[in-house]
């Protein structure tokens, strides 16, 4: 099928028959649901043969930059206040930015070809699950102020967004041959002297020593779905909280999923995201080191890794997204659609933590008065 048949096929299955409304998709089913009418239309699944697979990076690349990738139209829009770029309904007419809340100048939204993914996580926690698992999250919080606990309460306070997140999965499996060192502990009995009681005294004492040996060797990794948003908008630090994701979950894209959400574009590149896989799994790699040198203490001088069967999926993960204001200041939180995870900013309460460092120092001081005082 040609892409414009495939288009014309997937905006006609996201109009109602019966009211000619907008069909959206409904949270962890595999429908679209008409808000007016409540008409139901079921998904049909595209047989995957070689099902949910990672695609030859190389092959990738070089597909990319001879524009040979699978592509699809879309109603682009630009935030002016913070950069995100989010794809939009074409006959929305007035939105804000899930990220900053800002408004959107959705007249200079612009139909734009976009890289069309590899596959989609789909909804399956809804806006109402949402609001409830951030509502747990932030009655847990330490020192968090107790108005705004109460503020939360209200459905009100904060309005969800749904969003699909841009992410670059990357599969690998790693040679890594290094030169270090391995620390082997022996002791030795050392003599000294003390005063006890006005006199002398000769003591031993056992003094732990460190003999180095030179070590060398090669050592296996074997990575799978090493996730790297591609989302500048959402903070890195942010997006890892978030997971794991349920990967096995995974659909073959189709358009009709994102029906009532929006999507962002992918603002880092895979070769860059590359980049931050890497910084991801050098802490195994490293960590593989150091069990293969043994010992009771490690150095590693110089380790070279390569990187074989290097595979990536281009893949959309779901998340609710909102902001709330506490003392004039803007918060993010973010939920994970496929998990109810939940992370995000947070005001302190200041005079909770001071009271909790008075406190300390009080038991301190009466342990100090209790035990500490000659008798």
């Amino acid at each position: 099928m040609s892409f414009e048949e495939k288009t014309k096929e997937t905006v006609s299955s996201l109009k109602c028959q019966n009211c000619g409304a907008i069909l959206h998709y409904a949270p962890g089913t595999n429908s679209l649901k008409c808000e007016y009418c409540g008409t139901v239309n079921t998904i049909e699944e595209e047989a995957t043969p070689q099902g949910i697979h990672a695609f030859d990076y190389d092959a990738f690349i070089t597909d990319l930059q001879r524009h040979s990738e699978d592509t699809e139209q879309a109603v682009v829009v630009k935030c002016t206040n913070c950069g995100a770029s989010t794809t939009m309904l074409p006959n929305v007419t007035a939105d804000s930015c899930p990220f900053c809340a800002s408004p959107l100048v959705v007249q200079q939204g612009a139909t734009t070809a976009i890289l069309q993914p590899h596959y989609v996580l789909p909804f399956v926690v809804d806006d109402k699950q949402a609001g409830k698992f951030f509502q747990q999250w932030m009655g847990k919080l330490w020192f968090a102020p107790s108005d705004l606990v109460k503020k939360v309460k209200d459905t009100s306070y904060h309005q969800l967004k749904g969003i699909y997140i841009p992410h670059w999965s990357y599969d690998t499996d790693t040679v890594t041959s290094y030169r270090g060192q391995r620390g082997e502990y022996y002791y030795t009995t050392e003599t000294y002297t003390e005063e006890v009681n006005g006199r002398t005294e000769t003591r031993t004492r056992q003094v732990r020593h460190t003999a180095w040996y030179n070590a060398s060797g090669v050592v296996d990794n074997s990575f799978r779905d090493v996730l790297v948003s591609a989302s500048p908008s959402l903070p890195r630090k942010m997006a890892e909280i978030l997971e794991p994701w349920h990967l096995d979950q995974l659909k073959a894209y189709d358009g009709r999923y994102l029906s009532g959400f929006r999507a962002e574009l992918y603002q880092t590149d895979a070769e860059q995201g590359l980049v931050i896989a890497k910084k991801r799994m050098d802490p195994v790699i490293r960590d593989e080191i150091y069990s293969d040198i043994g010992g009771d203490e490690q150095r590693i001088d110089t380790y070279d890794v390569q990187y074989n069967q290097l595979g990536l999926k281009y893949i959309l993960l779901p998340v609710w997204l909102s902001a709330y204001r506490y003392n004039n200041k803007l918060y993010h939180f973010v939920v994970n659609a496929s998990t109810g995870e939940v992370t995000g900013d947070r005001p302190y309460s200041w005079t909770k933590i001071v009271g909790l460092i008075v406190l300390i120092i009080a038991v301190i001081y009466v342990l100090y008065v209790c035990f500490a005082q000659p008798k």
